[in-house]
């Protein structure tokens, strides 16, 4: 089997768009939360609550032609993809072109303003806004697609449209591809648009916050007085390459993959399994071949609402008990759903380079309910470790988990 290695990273998040200024928001415990005042609008939405990405603009090398295509959930991945490529001294790489260098990216769906163009046509009879970029907007590999195209890849495409799973089981089966021999680099990760719609489908479940006048004290993943998540937005590009090839053009490495177990409740498809959450993280530890006390770091899904913080925490503590550090980045970002497995990944690994990690924002009383484990709260920790690792689960009961080694 070959070995795995992450040479390229960036994104954008509700708490900013590098690694500085994404840290300093998590070492003063500023989240990105904030009342969408926009959203009044719509009079049967309980949450008037988001995590947008602020000042998102492309830059003006992208051309008309180019930008077409793009909705916002496009131009989040092909931008954080394009200062990732960078990151890895790959930009402009004739290499991209090869057919050695594929793409395995996701988001919960595509551009959702273009479902409204669509949306129009069957509501009123007319199909006087559509365009031939509806589609390619709207679709469901937009993401990856639009990666594939504005740089020239010509290597495997795989799409991973399964909600909040859709970033880390891009991150995970970029590896297999990697670690079997398909191909010797991939660009893997997630993004997704902020709309009132991904608000509205949590809000028919009851799972949404209704703080909206307290934004900056919610979401509270685990905690006993928590009522719902918030919905946000991004994107996260992890490249990830094969060793050997990395070594040999001279890449800073920042980490290498290890594990990563992904399965399925196969029971609910919104209710979370435990036992079966229990067996991915199992199955990342056996990938990695490593046991629970070599982990030194969590990052937890973390998603705020009653029936997934008491799964995820029961299936982790079976596996960890409390000896492992755990934390939730949605508490400063809100669910971004197909973004959130690629920014959190991304964030462990700088969090491990760094000897720091991040409390869960807002948790002040933890759940009785919850299973046992040790929780980050109130600041940041010193913690030197070898391994972390990121889970996240997704609608349909999609189960994933990552592990990075520090790269020595």
């Amino acid at each position: 089997m070959r070995r795995v290695v992450v040479t390229g990273m960036a994104g954008f998040s509700p708490i900013g768009n590098d690694w500085k200024t994404i840290q300093s928001r998590l070492n003063t415990m500023q989240t990105g939360i904030r009342r969408m005042d926009n959203w009044d609008v719509y009079t049967d939405l309980n949450t008037r609550l988001g995590a947008p990405v602020a000042d998102f603009v492309m830059p003006e090398h992208y051309k008309r032609k180019q930008l077409r295509s793009m909705g916002r959930v496009a131009q989040f991945a092909v931008r954080s993809t394009e200062r990732a490529l960078d990151d890895a001294g790959m930009l402009g790489s004739e290499e991209l072109g090869s057919g050695n260098v594929g793409v395995s990216y996701g988001s919960s769906a595509g551009d959702t303003a273009a479902f409204a163009e669509f949306g129009n046509m069957l509501l009123n009879n007319v199909a006087d806004g559509l365009n031939a970029n509806s589609y390619i907007k709207m679709m469901a590999h937009t993401a990856p697609i639009n990666i594939g195209v504005y740089f020239g890849l010509q290597g495997r495409v795989i799409t991973t449209s399964s909600a909040c799973t859709s970033g880390s089981q891009g991150i995970g089966y970029a590896y297999e591809a990697i670690k079997f021999g398909l191909q010797d680099m991939m660009v893997a990760g997630g993004s997704e648009g902020l709309c009132p719609t991904e608000a509205a489908v949590f809000d028919t479940l009851y799972a949404t916050s209704v703080r909206n006048d307290e934004a900056h004290l919610t979401p509270r993943p685990f905690d006993r007085d928590r009522d719902g998540l918030v919905i946000g937005e991004g994107g996260g590009t992890l490249i990830l390459e094969e060793l050997q090839h990395a070594l040999a053009r001279g890449a800073r490495i920042h980490a290498e993959l290890v594990g990563f177990g992904t399965n399925s409740d196969g029971s609910h498809v919104t209710r979370p399994s435990s036992k079966t959450m229990e067996k991915a993280i199992r199955l990342s530890l056996q990938d990695a071949q490593l046991t629970a006390a070599s982990i030194g770091y969590i990052s937890a899904h973390g998603t705020a609402t009653a029936r997934g913080d008491v799964a995820e925490s029961q299936a982790t503590a079976a596996v960890f008990g409390n000896q492992t550090p755990i934390s939730a980045f949605k508490s400063f970002t809100g669910h971004t759903l197909g973004a959130c497995g690629a920014l959190e990944a991304w964030t462990a690994i700088e969090m491990m380079n760094n000897d720091w990690f991040h409390a869960t924002a807002n948790l002040e009383n933890v759940d009785p309910n919850c299973g046992d484990l040790d929780h980050i709260m109130h600041e940041g920790r010193a913690i030197e470790t070898d391994y972390v690792m990121t889970n996240n689960f997704a609608f349909g009961g999609v189960n994933t988990s990552l592990i990075f080694k520090r790269w020595s």
